[in-house]
């Protein structure tokens, strides 16, 4: 799963105490294993080997440039939401005929911009999105590459309401009945060549069965269309799969593939996968202090120098991040990580930040070894949408990045200063 493992007692991520990180560079501080992220990559790519699939590393996940170049460096494409993110995927050396760029609301420079760094494929979301790719393309003298974001109306129902992104009342992506007259009606652009069908069904999908159901969907689809006389040469099913924020609780890649590749065998279509979270979720962890224990009726709190400014998925998705003290006694090494954990002596706590809102809890009546103030506590598979999420609220830092790479660690993003909170504030100038 990763490289986050106690010994005697002690948490380490790879060959570097947690502990040791925390009385170097402070508290809070996110942690990612290097190891961690090529073993899930590797994983994936050794999966589907047989499609030879374009796998495109969703940045939004966690997009630092150190992790991006690492995943880059492996032969990763990117699959980028955004004209920072392409420009992260310039910066970072990655291939960007191997780059996908999706969302809702493209601007005008972020398409141009994308355009002159020779990205892959536009994820076109809607018919006027479409038409202005190929207006500016045409304007260039350039000709972009179009994948259409078609909405299967399938979804994982374990999947959270806010990233549920297949069904028809999305804001993403067409209607699968309206992609045929899509085609009808661009099929045939010289500037923007529509030749692909994109899929996106959400985040997390914890079975492989959404994804048979979407892809069915896709290849009839794609059927029609070449009976028809368009070119579909490429499919991209997306991202979504699943991190284990619980032990075993997420379906191994072998699992995902030998659901879909029999589906994709001699369609001759090129695949593009957009893995995000199954990549790094697990690479990365959210490790602070305890400040505080207070009583309040029948509750016991923990106050932590971390939150929902650091880490938004609790107070946001109501998800549930694994929590462990970073040093324990021997009774109380987890040998798994779930919600309910059955060992002697523990305590029950709601773990909460220092952020002005009700919201900011971390855990709700979690049961946990005895708290004190100064104790490390360490949450795990925080790696995706942790620190990408993160926030100024409340004139907060957002805590440094550190890369383990075997015994060695390196601050990838130091920790920000109250004086780069306000730097873009210093200067008043006149519109």
């Amino acid at each position: 799963m990763d490289f986050f493992q106690y010994r005697d007692g002690q948490l380490f991520c790879e060959d570097v105490a947690v502990d040791d990180i925390m009385a170097k560079v402070g508290s809070p501080v996110y942690i990612y294993s290097k190891a961690t992220f090529e073993r899930h990559y590797d994983a994936l790519v050794e999966a589907f080997a047989e499609l030879d699939p374009i796998i495109c590393y969703s940045i939004k996940s966690c997009g630092n440039l150190n992790i991006v170049k690492l995943l880059a460096d492996r032969g990763s494409g990117m699959d980028a939401v955004s004209g920072g993110e392409v420009y992260r995927a310039q910066l970072a050396g990655a291939d960007m005929s191997k780059v996908v760029y999706a969302g809702v609301g493209k601007t005008d420079p972020e398409i141009e911009a994308s355009i002159e760094a020779g990205i892959g494929w536009f994820n076109i979301e809607s018919e006027a999105e479409f038409e202005n790719i190929a207006a500016i393309a045409e304007h260039m003298g350039k000709t972009a590459n179009g994948a259409l974001r078609v909405n299967p109306d399938v979804y994982d129902a374990k999947t959270h309401a806010k990233t549920t992104t297949g069904k028809k009342e999305t804001k993403f992506g067409v209607d699968i009945e309206r992609a045929k007259r899509f085609f009808q009606s661009y099929g045939h652009n010289k500037h923007c060549r529509l030749t692909a069908i994109h899929l996106h069904i959400g985040s997390p999908i914890y079975s492989p069965d959404p994804y048979v159901q979407a892809i069915t969907k896709a290849l009839e689809l794609i059927d029609g269309l070449r009976a028809e006389g368009y070119t579909v040469d490429t499919i991209d099913i997306g991202g979504g799969y699943a991190a284990d924020y619980e032990s075993g609780k997420s379906p191994a890649y072998t699992a995902y593939a030998e659901a879909i590749v029999p589906l994709l065998r001699g369609k001759d279509l090129q695949l593009i996968i957009e893995p995000g979270r199954t990549i790094s979720g697990n690479a990365g962890v959210l490790a602070c202090k305890v400040s505080y224990i207070k009583t309040g009726g029948s509750k016991t709190f923990a106050i932590v120098d971390t939150g929902m400014h650091h880490l938004i998925r609790p107070s946001f998705y109501e998800g549930f991040h694994f929590a462990w003290p970073t040093k324990v006694s021997a009774e109380h090494v987890p040998d798994k990580r779930a919600k309910e954990m059955d060992l002697p002596g523990l305590k029950t706590y709601d773990v909460v930040g220092p952020i002005c809102e009700t919201s900011d809890t971390l855990a709700h009546g979690r049961a946990l070894p005895p708290l004190k103030r100064g104790v490390g506590l360490c949450f795990f598979t925080a790696g995706a949408y942790g620190m990408v999420m993160a926030s100024n609220y409340n004139t907060m830092q957002r805590p440094p990045e550190i890369l383990v790479d075997g015994a060695n660690a390196t601050v990838i993003r130091r920790r920000e200063t109250y004086d780069d909170l306000v730097e873009q504030e210093r200067e008043v100038t006149a519109v």
